[in-house]
């Protein structure tokens, strides 16, 4: 019974995007065009996160030979010493 259910439901839904494609008018409210704008700049913001860590990857992957080394700043504390 429930699949009987679920098929139906998923009918539905699969006929009124088809027809809100055929209308033209994919946004009913509001609601629809904010959840949208909401949904693409996350989308863009994942994407733009992926493309600064390639880009970080590829200019230490570049870069590996010629790292700085730090410098010792402030006075040894020789009372540590064995």
């Amino acid at each position: 019974m429930e699949s009987r259910d679920l098929k139906e439901e998923f009918e539905d839904q699969f006929n009124d995007v088809v027809s809100r494609l055929q209308s033209k008018q994919l946004f009913q409210s509001d609601w629809d065009i904010a959840s949208f704008a909401v949904f693409f700049i996350f989308i863009g913001m994942v994407l733009l996160l992926v493309l600064l860590v390639l880009i970080r990857c590829c200019c230490c992957c570049c870069c590996d030979g010629e790292k700085p080394r730090r410098q010792k700043v402030g006075i040894e504390n020789m009372a540590l010493e064995p």
